[in-house]
């Protein structure tokens, strides 16, 4: 295989894809949530997501074999792996320093209560349970713990409930995300002996490019029924969802590392409403 990146693949290779989607969700949310953002919960936010996929990705190119590699990412991984293991601890030194010397005790104390689950799936999903069956899906916990990240910092919300609801539909587009990209590179993963929801359940697997049309409707209900923010937040991830389909379509002719960008582009959609000073 060619190792050599194509640009636009840059981003989901240094894993600037994860934290971008999650900064502008972050702050779409807080204005549901009505929750005022400082900078360093956003920095850490974006650092940690970062170090959460580094290190995921760092691991998944420690453990393979340079001949079974089919992807660019996994390569520079591979190939660059002490120089991300540098800026890896670097950027754990920067977060750890912004959390205690800017944060207040209870956004540290919720930091750290979610780290606990990250680090178990790492552990269980990378090395102790990674050839099991019965384990939960890659690609729900993965979108489980990016919503809780994106979450962490409005536990102090009043308006919990309309929170939750959108919280709901991020985590569904995420989990939707996911699960096309594991159709995609169900080859991929294969070949690298990772297990994917495409892989462990392939007879539902003409499911998956059905779930962007179930996320329409329920943001096209949760959009009716919104006021405010909340109403925008639904338009972003029905839009979103429209997007992931347009993507998934396209992904037949131009292949999967394309759709791969194109699938995290398409989570970007609260972007357009925040330039506009929403």
């Amino acid at each position: 295989m060619r190792h050599r990146p194509q640009w636009y693949q840059w981003p989901t290779i240094l894993s600037l894809d994860a934290p971008a989607v999650s900064l502008v969700w972050q702050t779409a949310l807080a204005r549901v949530a009505g929750v005022d953002l400082d900078w360093a919960q956003r920095v850490v936010l974006a650092l940690t997501v970062w170090l959460a996929y580094a290190a995921d990705r760092w691991i998944e190119g420690w453990r393979l074999n340079p001949p079974d590699i089919r992807t660019a990412g996994h390569h520079f991984y591979l190939h660059w792996r002490w120089s991300v293991a540098t800026a890896w601890i670097a950027a754990l030194a920067v977060d750890v320093a912004i959390a205690f010397r800017v944060l207040a005790w209870h956004d540290i104390a919720a930091g750290l209560l979610l780290t606990v689950p990250v680090l178990l799936y790492l552990l269980s999903h990378q090395l102790i349970h990674r050839h099991n069956a019965w384990r939960a899906p890659k690609e729900l916990c993965v979108a489980a713990l990016l919503t809780g990240g994106v979450c962490v910092f409005l536990e102090t919300s009043t308006r919990l409930g309309v929170l939750a609801l959108s919280a709901s539909l991020f985590a569904l587009v995420c989990f939707t995300n996911c699960a096309l990209i594991s159709a995609w590179e169900r080859e991929v993963d294969l070949a690298h002996g990772q297990s994917s929801l495409a892989i462990d359940a392939v007879e539902h697997s003409w499911a998956i490019p059905q779930l962007p049309w179930l996320i329409v409707i329920l943001s096209a209900v949760a959009y009716a029924g919104g006021v405010g923010p909340s109403r925008i937040v639904a338009g972003c991830a029905l839009a979103s969802a429209v997007l992931l389909a347009m993507v998934d379509r396209l992904e037949r002719r131009a292949g999967w590392m394309l759709a791969r960008v194109l699938a995290d582009v398409a989570l970007l959609t609260p972007a357009v409403p925040l330039l506009w000073k929403w």
